[in-house]
């Protein structure tokens, strides 16, 4: 899965950038959300194999609060790219004649910034809160550094630690979910509220954002559960749904953009040699 991760999303990343027809803003956070989808799998995977290779099985606490960093924070634009990607068609659909206006670079700014300050902020007090601890165990029941598998070695009591990762989840990835289905609802309330037959174009777009949408949710919220609810979860269970978090969705959306995105799939087919039959 791994390999299907880093080859899809390269592939991905490699057909947008190299074809000017996919220039557009859409497309553009398409290849963001395959530059997320690369990057959580390549922090956490290749350690973790050369540690199994090697028989490797420390790692100091300055490296482990670096992959956590590295991890969450790469993690947050999970959810924060759909969100964005959810205010392209919002202005898309239900704004069309504002759409060139609002997705313009410096306008747009002004969506990104307070979203990507909002995750370094979260992310770096969460981190740094857990590496402050003093640990009672070495033994971290985990194959990479997770927040709560970490602060749960700690002799301390963990409770602001535990309110802190709350709040992450709830101002991350549950607000931006939040906005997420208000986005599409106005989105829906559009398309089947205008005369005639509804605008099947959007609607394939708007269904492919929702079926990832639904895939990262499900994973995510699999992955946090099973640290909430650990005495119904044996550990090696929980190392496996979070090891899926990461490697599920990282294999399963750059397959579902090349199908169901006609711009990309034509590119795609025609790279590999095959005539699309869109054209």
């Amino acid at each position: 899965m791994f390999i299907l991760a880093i080859a899809a999303n390269i592939f991905l990343l490699y057909i947008i950038i190299s074809t000017r027809a996919l220039h557009s803003p859409m497309c553009i956070l398409i290849a963001l959300i395959a530059c997320v989808d690369l990057l959580l799998p390549v922090i956490v995977i290749p350690n973790m194999l050369i540690s199994l290779a090697f028989n490797l099985r420390d790692i100091s606490l300055e490296g482990c609060v670096v992959q956590m960093f590295c991890l969450h924070f790469t993690g947050s634009f999970q959810s924060t790219v759909l969100f964005w990607m959810a205010l392209d068609r919002y202005f898309a659909i239900c704004t069309p004649l504002f759409y060139h206006k609002r997705m313009a670079f410096h306008s747009f700014l002004s969506f990104v910034i307070p979203s990507v300050i909002r995750n370094i902020f979260l992310t770096t007090l969460m981190v740094s809160l857990a590496g402050r601890k003093t640990f009672c165990f070495n033994k971290i029941s985990h194959c990479f550094c997770e927040h709560l598998a970490l602060v749960q070695l700690s002799c301390e009591d963990i409770s602001i630690n535990s309110l802190v990762g709350l709040v992450y989840v709830f101002v991350i990835p549950v607000l931006d979910f939040v906005f997420i289905s208000a986005s599409y609802m106005f989105v829906f309330f559009s398309i089947f509220s205008k005369s005639g037959k509804p605008n099947m174009k959007a609607l394939n777009t708007v269904v492919t954002h929702i079926i990832v949408i639904i895939v990262s949710l499900t994973f995510l919220l699999i992955a946090i559960l099973s640290y909430r609810l650990k005495n119904s979860i044996s550990p090696n269970n929980r190392v496996f749904l979070s090891t899926m978090y990461l490697l599920f969705p990282s294999c399963f959306n750059p397959i579902i953009y090349g199908i169901r995105t006609k711009e990309i799939r034509k590119q795609s087919l025609k790279c590999i040699g095959f005539t699309s039959s869109d054209e």
